[in-house]
């Protein structure tokens, strides 16, 4: 039997797209595994296994035989800042240390050139044995990383950008050696062409090109170190009676932590004692305090106001809210969105087919364009080889997506993964459902006609003792109104909810049905009035005989009208789903500016609903509060689940709105758009660079030096672009 499980992996060692298509493969390969996705830009992986069949252990030292390292990560999300910025100054001074050797060598380089000839060069410069001094710990040491790298790919074989790199700076620097030692049989230095520099100059280049994008690509997850700096570090802690600061980490389910004033509530729980207002502007976007008393939960990372409080813990560590949406944020910037396989399948063929290329161009150059001139030729085949790396197209897609849906989670919008987020872009219909989406799904008992000799507090005790036992939300609006103007109410002897019309029950030997015209049977003319302004009314029967009317009305959301503008001016098609008559979900759709509504539709319906709207040939966003629109929201091309609270409702659709403000409908599909748009020119310009720049270098327009300049500035240049998503000013503030 399957016991299937997930594990999430830091892997080291990646150079560049084909080193991850590599691992992914590798991964997929092996029996048990029935996904894995490998991350260039994170330098993670996720892998779905079968733990029957395969063990963490197995697929770490199957990564390792590959030439690369896999670590498990931790369950608590950890901040890796101190880790890549060792990393960082680890490749800053390999950089220093290989410019110091390489400047003296473009120095001499410079005298080759008759516009620079006026430029003073110290004649030890140009002596070849001077120049191998300065090159070979700039080959060996500082470039020893792309040896490794080549030899790893080699012996698997398969080829990434190490290859190139080391192909084409080892057939600069060989070819200088040789002429070097040359010099012990020749004794001369006339004629001599050495090419230190080429090498020593592309190695440098590429190390800056490697820091410039190690560094932006630290700043690519910056959403999610702003995310873990909300939390806490201690927490106050009522143990054997006395208080107790301790590591966040070393808070159990059950503790009693103690929040003074203007402090962090380090965990997800529940008041004991004392009231204050708590600040949940990070979960819910809302900028005043909500009152907390008795009872009532907190939420970690919220910050309290005014009061001490006195809190049980009831979610800790990666349990709590706040460690939820983290780890949604991290898997969506660890996912791949389709249009990535159109560049794993590029990249996966490059290498070998740049080889050929390198190739063909040298045997070009040296049989036909120049005849014999081995220098000029191995000028051309080093270019050819340097311009190609694929590593911008390995960052094209994974450094927009973080970036994107980083952006994205700064605003409350959550996607679940690259797919989602791509997908996002396509919407062109977005369902709405009413009660708690437009509206704030916390009715009103507004109106109370009255028929026959009942008076209006007897019909009122009977009404809401009958609706008491309604989980409905119109019932809770009902009972909660009657019971305001101090009424008590009755046991109930019998209750029945009759889906899509009503209740039925009995109370005080009575038999109450309060629901629709066709449930209780009787029209009334006054609906009609009601149900034009926006109302639900609910006729009455009791005992057979119609008793009156009961209206309940619930308020439009203050944002719900400009939501429903932006999505118009989006180009999309806004429709609204409700269980409420015509009449009262059209007054609701004429108030926020919809002007196609789908009422009487039951919860079951709503479904069958969106897949009329997918047959029409619609791409469908589903907008609804994540529980009962569940069936709607996993049928839905995107469902967007509405979350504002403790328990998010993370799981009911593909992207969540924690603020519970219809804007951020808008706002997804806005930075869904910006997201693609930015992920397509980053492919368009990575390709771009190789489709120019192996033609240029194989005509013989390139030296090799820029060609290698050009490479490590392609990589920088799309990790640059992405990062302007973070940048982004388009969403709701």
């Amino acid at each position: 039997m399957e016991n299937k499980q997930a594990a999430d992996f830091d892997i080291t060692g990646m150079t560049c797209a084909a080193c991850a298509n590599r691992i992914e493969k590798v991964l997929n390969k092996l029996p048990g595994v029935t996904q894995a996705t490998v991350n260039l830009a994170l330098e993670t992986a996720h892998v779905e296994y079968d733990s029957n069949a395969l063990t963490i252990e197995d697929m770490s030292q199957r990564v390792k035989k590959l030439g690369f390292e896999a670590t498990l990560k931790p369950e608590e999300t950890t901040d890796n800042t101190e880790r890549r910025q060792a990393e960082i100054a680890k490749q800053r001074r390999k950089f220093l240390i290989s410019a110091l050797l390489s400047l003296p060598l473009l120095w001499a380089m410079l005298t080759h050139f008759s516009f620079t000839a006026w430029i003073w060069t110290p004649e030890f410069l140009m002596n070849p044995w001077v120049q191998l001094l300065l090159a070979t710990p700039v080959q060996f040491w500082m470039g020893g990383q792309f040896y490794s790298g080549a030899y790893k790919a080699l012996r698997n074989k398969s080829a990434n950008m190490d290859v190139l790199v080391a192909l084409g700076t080892s057939a600069a620097y060989f070819y200088s050696l040789y002429q070097t030692l040359r010099l012990l049989t020749d004794f001369h230095t006339d004629g001599v062409d050495l090419y230190f520099e080429t090498s020593a100059v592309l190695i440098t280049l590429i190390l800056l090109g490697k820091l410039f994008e190690m560094t932006a690509k630290g700043r690519s997850s910056e959403a999610i170190k702003k995310m873990m700096g909300l939390q806490s570090k201690t927490a106050l802690v009522l143990r054997d009676g006395r208080e107790q600061s301790i590591p966040l980490e070393e808070v159990v389910v059950g503790d009693i932590v103690l929040v003074k004033p203007g402090g962090k509530i380090p965990v997800d729980g529940t008041v004991l004692q004392g009231s204050s207002s708590v600040d949940e502007s990070m979960l819910t976007g809302e900028s005043i305090p909500v009152a907390k008393s008795p009872g009532d939960t907190v939420i970690g990372a919220t910050v309290n106001k005014n009061g001490f409080l006195h809190i049980r813990a009831e979610k800790v560590g990666r349990h709590t809210a706040l460690a939820q949406i983290i780890k949604i944020v991290e898997e969506a910037q660890g996912s791949k969105a389709p249009i990535q396989r159109v560049a794993d399948q590029i990249s996966g063929v490059f290498v070998p087919i740049v080889v050929g290329l390198a190739l063909v161009t040298f045997f070009i150059w040296y049989f036909a364009v120049d005849p014999g001139n081995f220098p000029s030729a191995l000028e051309k085949l080093i270019a050819v080889l340097v311009i190609a790396c694929p590593c911008a197209l390995g960052l094209a897609t994974p450094t927009s997506i973080m970036a994107g849906s980083g952006r994205a989670a700064e605003f409350g919008i959550l996607f679940k993964g690259g797919e989602y987020l791509e997908a996002t872009h396509k919407v062109d219909t977005v369902l709405l459902d009413k009660t708690g989406t437009i509206t704030n799904g916390k009715p009103e008992l507004t109106d109370v006609l009255v028929a026959g000799d009942l008076d209006e507090t007897t019909f009122l005790r009977l009404v809401a003792s009958a609706e008491k036992n309604s989980e409905h939300q119109l019932a809770e609006a009902i009972v909660s109104g009657v019971e305001k103007k101090g009424i008590q109410l009755s046991p109930v002897e019998s209750f029945e909810a009759i889906t899509g019309f009503g209740i039925r029950a009995v109370v005080e030997g009575r038999e109450l049905l309060i629901g629709t015209r066709k449930l209780v049977q009787h029209d009334l003319p006054e609906m009609e009035t009601y149900e034009n302004q926006g109302k639900t009314a609910m006729l009455v029967s009791i005992d057979g005989t119609y008793a009156g009317l009961i209206a309940v009305a619930d308020t439009v959301k203050e944002t719900s009208r400009e939501a429903v503008t932006r999505l118009k001016n989006l180009g999309l098609q806004v429709v609204m789903i409700s269980g409420d008559n015509e009449r009262t979900a059209n007054a609701i759709a004429r108030i926020v500016g919809i002007d196609h509504v789908r009422a009487e539709v039951l919860p079951e319906q709503k479904a069958a609903e969106v897949r009329k709207f997918q047959q029409q040939g619609s791409i469908v966003a589903m907008v609804g509060d994540g529980i009962n629109d569940a069936p709607a929201l996993a049928t839905a091309d995107i469902g967007m689940a509405l979350g504002t609270g403790t328990d998010v409702a993370m799981e009911a659709g593909h992207v969540t709105l924690m603020r519970g403000d219809l804007r951020c409908i808008a706002d997804a599909i806005y930075m869904s758009r910006k997201t693609m748009a930015n992920i397509k020119q980053n492919l368009f310009w990575a390709l771009f660079y190789n489709a120019l720049g192996i033609p240029i270098a194989a005509l013989g327009l390139l030296a090799p030096w820029v060609a290698g300049a050009a490479m490590a500035f392609s990589s920088v240049s799309v990790v640059l672009n992405a990062l302007r998503l973070q940048r982004e000013g388009g969403l709701s503030k």
